[in-house]
């Protein structure tokens, strides 16, 4: 790759890479914003019906990492985000102005990457563990009156409907950086009396980028894998026929 073919110096692959990056951010956020002050919390268990028995609105905050996977580590989700963002500029910088679809994957996966990594950095929310039935649980939201007893736990971001948790569920309370996550896909099936959903997390607008992106980028990789067996075979074949022709002189 010559310094004229690096993507790095071609502004429209800029462009593909930015702007893609930009309406990304802007919708993964707006969609947030939109979510968290136009649902209401208290309806978190039935929602805002979107389709009928397969998509629905609700309010989640989520303490860990895409779909809610790892909780209660978030300074380590700052810290792989920061360097996915990283990754993304380097493979965009070795990259060529001719791969659009690379720096259209690059846009989406950086999207996503920044519009949770704002919410880890900026959206503060109490995080609080007890005990009910013998196991740990974890809610989250806004305590409104810290240091006291029993906890009153509300609504994020305001408090509304605050619920007590009483001392002796040995409540935990710690502040920290969380995701807003509001699409619930709904289908689900009942086994031995228990429901299981086909897809059990809530998620947001960035994790559909990430997963988008990632999976572009793969078919990217493989496609390029292909593309260098593919010369490799070729330039085999070649060498193979130049071979028999030498030898036949």
């Amino acid at each position: 790759m010559t310094n004229a073919d690096s993507a790095i110096r071609s502004v429209p692959s800029h462009l593909r890479l930015w702007l893609v990056t930009v309406v990304g951010l802007g919708v993964d956020l707006w969609s947030k914003h939109w979510a968290f002050t136009r649902l209401d919390p208290s309806s978190i268990h039935d929602g805002y019906v979107v389709v009928p028995h397969l998509i629905t609105f609700r309010q989640s905050l989520n303490p860990g990492a895409l779909f809610g996977l790892g909780k209660g580590l978030t300074p380590v989700f700052i810290a792989a985000s920061l360097l996915a963002l990283g990754f993304v500029l380097f493979l965009f910088r070795h990259s060529t102005s001719k791969r659009w679809s690379l720096h259209v994957a690059l846009g989406l996966v950086l999207a996503g990457a920044l519009g949770n990594l704002y919410d880890r950095a900026r959206v503060i929310a109490d995080v609080v563990k007890y005990t009910e039935n013998g196991r740990r649980v974890t809610v989250i939201g806004k305590v409104t009156n810290p240091g006291q007893s029993p906890i009153l736990l509300g609504s994020w971001p305001d408090g509304q409907h605050p619920r007590p948790i009483p001392a002796h569920r040995d409540p935990e309370v710690r502040s920290m950086g969380v995701v807003r996550d509001f699409v619930k896909i709904e289908p689900h099936f009942q086994l031995g009396g228990y429901r299981i959903d086909l897809w059990p997390w809530v998620f947001n607008v960035a994790d559909v980028l990430l997963v988008a992106g990632v999976a572009i980028l793969m078919l990217n990789f493989w496609r390029e894998r292909r593309q260098e067996r593919a010369t490799q075979a070729a330039a085999a074949a070649a060498q193979t026929e130049c071979t028999g022709d030498a030898g036949s002189v």
